[in-house]
């Protein structure tokens, strides 16, 4: 069996809305890019989280490869951070474009898994943390023509299957749901896995030797219209937060509610 996890390198986003609630974050001249450098860059939560979801598939017993590849050409940290927990194989694919969209990122992607092998599973957070789009997964899926299962907060293999099949516990608004799906297929996975595991210092150590291989556009004999973006950023820019904070008076907590109750009614929030 192999696995492959997709992962993006983002800027911090705990960092981001620190500058951006102190005022303090700057959007360069372009007006699309943010001109912080002191910002870390590090491996999407989510996509980490579908790192450990394949980990667990192993340790429960799954035999196979488990590889994860990103897109750009500052991936190798994240790409060393997924080789320190565990995986066996890395690579980065260069960007054709400078900018490309989730279109682009998907192409590349799609076409990366089908020219090295293929996959039986490939593992995607939910989103990214720094566009929140969620959208090239489903654009792998449809590329490779696998099935989509979207939020899963648990995998595994299902036992007694004539063919490799995996049953999948989704998030969904009314509570949880099970569904099976058979290899290959596309999973994306949310926070409510659960925390991810820490690489050992023996095992950060083994990663600083491991090479991720590299791949270009040209080697993946993409078309042109593959990698010409369909959606391009026009602007961006930091809203204004503003706080609207008013403190009701009271000794006792009987007296906050009161005033609380009289206020609501105030408003015509209650009758």
């Amino acid at each position: 069996m192999r696995i492959v996890v997709c992962v993006k390198e983002v800027l911090d986003p705990d960092a981001v809305n620190n500058y951006a609630l102190a005022g303090r974050l700057e959007i360069g001249e372009d007006g699309k890019s943010l001109t912080q450098t002191t910002i870390p860059r590090l491996m999407n939560g989510f996509d980490e989280q579908a790192l450990e979801a394949a980990l667990r598939l192993r340790d429960a017993g799954a035999e196979g490869r488990i590889g994860a590849v990103s897109v750009g050409p500052d991936a190798a940290t994240i790409l060393k951070h997924a080789a320190a927990l565990g995986v066996d194989e890395i690579a980065s694919v260069l960007m054709g474009e400078p900018s490309p969209d989730y279109h682009v990122v998907a192409s590349l992607l799609a076409a990366y898994i089908r020219s090295s092998g293929d996959a039986d599973l490939i593992l995607c957070g939910r989103q990214a943390s720094d566009d929140d789009q969620g959208v090239v997964p489903a654009l792998i899926c449809e590329a490779l023509g696998m099935p989509l299962v979207t939020n899963a907060r648990a995998i595994e293999l299902a036992p007694a299957a004539d063919e490799p099949t995996l049953r999948i516990t989704r998030v969904t608004p009314d509570g949880d749901e099970v569904v099976e799906v058979p290899c290959p297929a596309v999973v994306t996975v949310s926070n409510e896995l659960g925390e991810p595991r820490y690489p050992t210092a023996a095992r950060k150590l083994a990663a600083r030797r491991m090479k991720p291989e590299i791949i270009t556009p040209e080697a993946l004999a993409l078309s042109p219209e593959a990698l010409q973006p369909r959606v391009v950023a026009q602007r961006q820019f930091v809203p204004t937060v503003s706080g609207d904070c008013e403190f009701l008076p009271g000794e006792t907590p009987a007296e906050l509610a009161d005033a609380l109750i009289a206020r609501l009614r105030q408003e015509s929030v209650i009758s």
